[in-house]
């Protein structure tokens, strides 16, 4: 019983960060507005997390595994862009997290950067694989070039939600070269 109290007081603080975040920032997300917004004192919040960075870097450590389809498999290019598409559109306020912890905290934060450079590097790998798989040349470029831009649509979408960022995404996969 104590067990399942704990697991559903995490994910009340997960998700009271999570919304958070993507509504007011990095900065004004408080460890105060999390609690008030989860409905529970600060005592079960520092029962599970040290600190709002650690809530906040499990909610970013979420937002990432989300935008990878099968991790443990390879996967084809056409599957890992519909999956990061599906992601911003499926789970906007991570989607929101995931640009904003990229473009503000870790510009400011090393230990962040860090973390984020290596999804980064893991998300290029995997586009590099599948790439390499369908015998596009300069496939790391290409990778890196791939990642780059679907970063850029969603950014544009959370800027406005009405733009077409499946669309463009879909007209991102006719512009790479062929074998």
């Amino acid at each position: 019983m104590r067990y399942r109290v704990g697991i559903e007081t995490r994910a009340r603080i997960l998700g009271a960060t999570r919304e958070l975040v993507s509504e007011f920032g990095l900065e004004a997300t408080t460890i105060k507005a999390i609690c008030q917004r989860a409905g529970i004192l600060a005592g079960s919040f520092y029962n599970l997390f040290s600190s709002k960075e650690e809530a906040i870097l499990v909610v970013i450590r979420e937002a990432i595994q989300m935008v990878e389809p099968n991790p443990g498999e390879t996967a084809d290019v056409e599957a890992l862009v519909a999956a990061y598409v599906r992601f911003f559109e499926e789970h906007e306020h991570l989607g929101r997290v995931y640009v904003m912890v990229a473009v503000g905290g870790g510009v400011r934060d090393e230990a962040l950067r860090a973390r984020l450079m290596r999804h980064h590097e893991r998300r290029v790998e995997r586009f590099t694989d599948a790439l390499a798989a369908a015998e596009v040349q300069n496939a790391e470029q290409m990778a890196e070039l791939m990642v780059a831009a679907l970063n850029g649509l969603a950014l544009h979408r959370i800027l406005d939600p009405k733009f077409d960022f499946p669309g463009q995404a879909e007209r991102l996969l006719t512009l790479r070269p062929g074998p």
